[in-house]
């Protein structure tokens, strides 16, 4: 019998492809969308690929809407094995621009929701006495870069609250794990294509929001997310999971990078490559 697993934000980019290769790994996949039209795009994508992809509609910012989408979950599996929180987004600008609101909506999808649903499944798989929870970081948990830092203090709370919650569980049979990709061609990076910089504070901040709208209009070029989807399966399978997984070569480049360089060099390389600051000579596709 196959083991079931629930993949939040299922019907597009990494959660999309995680689904699909879980089910072609032989899991029993349930993803969760927040629109029928969602959910026919998942169908599409599934019978495409030849495999089974079970839905389920959940809005992850919405309490009572985690908690019925878990129950309706359970209760079809008679419960649940795993749990993917693979929902979340980028919010784009400078500290400075970005409202408290939209502070608030970034911090609920990224950090809060995903321990909700953790929240929700715990009880089965303790009872259990197994279970695994795969929380969907981000290299931004680990490094900060400007015109990001709302996205990136969202990752980094998420690590560090996963980091507790792996210790707190582990006991009861129950393995937690965070899964930190590089960039990879998924629309998470849609809202720098679409415009969805704020309005900015100063000259400097507008002209560098300008270069990363061109930036991301480039993302399909960036690595095919398969290979999220394959750790994935791989911290699902293995026995004795890592506590983290690290995905992509800018991922590990730059953790090392981070932890060798002084920060000096860092903060002016990132300075640089954000368009906040420029080269003092003509260096190619950076600003000057």
């Amino acid at each position: 019998m196959s083991k079931s697993v629930l993949v939040t934000g299922a019907n597009s980019g990494i959660g999309l492809v995680t689904a699909l290769e879980l089910a072609g790994a032989g899991w029993e996949v349930h993803g969760s969308v927040r629109s029928p039209a969602k959910a026919e795009v998942v169908q599409q994508a599934a019978a495409e690929r030849g495999v089974t992809v079970h839905t389920v509609q959940l809005d992850v910012d919405d309490a009572d809407s985690c908690a019925a989408g878990v129950r309706e979950v359970e209760e079809r599996t008679g419960g649940l094995h795993a749990l993917v929180n693979n929902a979340g987004y980028a919010q784009s600008g400078a500290v400075e621009d970005v409202l408290d609101v939209l502070v608030r909506r970034q911090l609920e999808t990224n950090l809060v929701a995903p321990i909700r649903l953790a929240r929700l499944v715990l009880p089965g798989m303790r009872a259990r006495r197994e279970g695994r929870i795969i929380n969907v970081s981000s290299i931004a948990g680990r490094l900060s870069t400007p015109l990001m830092g709302w996205y990136c203090a969202s990752k980094h709370a998420l690590e560090a609250v996963t980091d507790a919650l792996r210790i707190e569980v582990e006991a009861d049979g129950v393995r937690v794990v965070l899964i930190e990709p590089g960039m990879f061609g998924t629309d998470v990076w849609s809202a720098a294509k679409e415009g969805g910089f704020p309005a900015a504070t100063n000259a400097r901040y507008a002209a560098a929001y300008a270069r990363a709208e061109s930036l991301a209009a480039r993302s399909d070029r960036l690595p095919d997310p398969v290979w999220v989807a394959r750790t994935i399966r791989i911290a699902l399978s293995n026995p004795v999971p890592l506590a983290r997984y690290l995905v992509g070569a800018d991922a590990v480049g730059g953790v090392l990078a981070d932890s060798l360089a002084p920060t000096v060099l860092t903060d002016y390389v990132k300075s640089i490559a954000s368009g906040l600051r420029r080269t003092p000579i003509k260096v190619p596709f950076l600003p000057r």
